[in-house]
């Protein structure tokens, strides 16, 4: 485990798109404020604003931004603008020894997550599962909780989430120890087979979807159980899922059902509930960390990050 150096005040945060183009007001926006907010100045990305078709520029473009921001020694934290899709298409072309020689700061999810996964699996190290600039902080009625959440970059704390924060719900009573890692649900699976499959072996693992049917949910479940990531794991913690109900489908069953059937199939601690994900408030968490999952009791706490 390696965790970055905790950011300060006067310092320069990296905005990259990795994967699709943000929404430039937004944008904007989140980015006035964080620079308000927390006193730090920011650095945008050459390609962080590019589109092409349904990326944020080329994948060379992309690749380019991400390796400039971790090599850049100005630069002490990164922040993805949005997510989307691509991050997938530019893991096996990373430089992970580069990012090894300079750890720092790696926020984001959704899409995002092939790179938490690939980052930490390759190198060790700690990164952040966290709404991001032009997708979240820059919506206009955005939680103030979320923009909290950001402090955890500055100041090393336990984070600790309990039904103070949202009503949780058991699925599978007991507790469970191990790293946390995981985030979104589609990306997770799209890592399997590949030269990053997701590890979830004595781990907790976070997840979290929007836009899917719960056949597709149950789908992707499924494959995470067939694979034995599900029942290897310490715990699972599931995060928000939105819009992911049946929509006009008439049969079909409803997304609780599906979350219920597969944590009793893995019989590991499960509680479902966290507003972490696509919601508003989105409570960051990092990845790659202990943490600790107190289904019984509803209780999940989480280490620092930072050091």
């Amino acid at each position: 485990m390696m965790k970055p150096q905790r950011l300060k005040k006067g310092d320069t945060i990296g905005v990259i798109s990795p994967a699709s183009s943000p929404n430039k007001e937004n944008l904007t926006r989140a980015i006035e404020k964080l620079q308000d907010m927390y006193g730090v100045k920011v650095k945008l990305g050459k390609s962080a604003l590019n589109t092409y078709g349904y990326l944020a520029g080329s994948d060379f473009e992309r690749l380019e931004d991400l390796h400039d921001m971790f090599e850049d020694a100005e630069v002490k934290g990164i922040i993805c603008a949005c997510g989307g899709y691509g991050t997938g298409r530019i893991a096996s072309m990373l430089n992970y020894e580069l990012i090894k020689q300079h750890p720092k700061v790696f926020w984001g999810y959704s899409d995002i997550t092939f790179l938490h996964t690939s980052i930490r699996q390759m190198t060790g190290l700690t990164t952040f599962h966290g709404p991001m600039l032009g997708s979240d902080l820059g919506e206009e009625d955005v939680h103030e909780d979320s923009w909290k959440s950001l402090q955890q970059l500055f100041e090393p704390s336990r984070f600790t989430y309990t039904e103070e924060l949202s009503p949780l719900e058991t699925l599978h009573a007991g507790k469970g120890e191990g790293i946390l890692t995981g985030g979104n649900l589609c990306l997770m699976v799209s890592t399997l087979g590949t030269a990053f499959e997701i590890n979830t072996k004595d781990k907790i693992i976070l997840i979290e979807d929007i836009h899917e049917e719960p056949r597709s949910v149950d789908r992707m479940l499924n494959q995470l159980y067939m694979t034995g990531k599900l029942q290897e794991a310490s715990g699972l913690v599931f995060g928000d899922f939105k819009d992911c109900g049946p929509g006009e489908r008439k049969l079909s069953l409803e997304l609780d059902e599906v979350l219920d059937h597969y944590a009793g199939k893995a019989k590991v601690p499960a509680v479902k509930g966290f507003q972490i994900g696509h919601c508003n408030p989105h409570y960051a968490v990092p990845l790659g960390v202990k943490a600790t999952l107190d289904a019984s009791n509803k209780i999940l706490a989480v280490d620092s990050g930072i050091e």
